[in-house]
């Protein structure tokens, strides 16, 4: 459409409608030129004239400001860091708990007590005070154990006849049952035998020798 022919429009409709789409590249002055010389624009109040003249000074405006561009999209939450795994325990196998079997803790006891002998003075069967703590040791594992049954050999030295030394080693022995039933030994689990001078632990003929055989000695056995 020719716009320069805006003053032979048949009506201010049309003229109205024509101005709206005025291309913006169009010189404002010539718009302007033809709404003064407008046939039609004759008969228009100051008011609507002054209304055409800045229609397009205002759709200029309009298409000349720039867009204000959108925010930008707020940046994603950073994702919080994954837990670190434990490390996984070794578990480590248990020992087996062994328990110790009454015999085995019998023997174990018995081991500790092995070797000792009660001593006695020369021709004598009386306990001295340095003997007792043998005799109170060997008690102790009696009464621990019921299935221990005691067995007291008493011994001589090699002076004296064979009968002699005989009655002597039984004295000896019976004193150390005495003395074991007196801490709580049951008297039917000890029993007494002599050996006289037949069993020397030392063989020489002098008084360190016989001071070794002048004993009894203990053993104990599971029954």
């Amino acid at each position: 459409m020719a716009f320069a022919s805006l003053r032979a429009f048949r009506s201010i409709a049309d003229f109205a409608f024509a101005a709206e789409r005025w291309p913006t590249h169009a010189p404002l002055a010539t718009y302007k030129e033809i709404v003064r010389e407008c046939d039609h624009c004759q008969g228009l109040s100051p008011t609507m004239k002054t209304f055409f003249l800045l229609l397009p000074a205002a759709l200029l405006a309009a298409c000349s400001t720039p867009l204000t561009p959108p925010p930008p999209a707020p940046a994603p939450a950073p994702r919080a860091a994954a837990p670190e795994a434990a490390p996984l325990a070794v578990l480590t196998p248990a020992r087996p708990v062994v328990v110790e079997s009454p015999m085995a803790a019998f023997e174990r006891m018995r081991a500790a007590t092995a070797g000792y002998s009660i001593y006695f003075d020369f021709d004598g069967s009386a306990i001295k005070s340095d003997q007792t703590v043998a005799v109170s040791e060997h008690a102790k594992l009696a009464i621990a154990f019921s299935n221990d049954h005691v067995t007291l050999q008493g011994n001589c030295d090699e002076r004296g006849s064979r009968e002699y030394n005989l009655a002597l080693g039984q004295r000896r022995a019976d004193a150390v049952k005495q003395s074991m039933v007196l801490l709580g030994v049951p008297q039917e689990r000890v029993e007494t035998i002599s050996f006289g001078k037949e069993k020397p632990r030392a063989l020489c003929h002098e008084e360190t020798c016989w001071a070794e055989n002048r004993r009894a000695d203990f053993e104990d056995e599971w029954k």
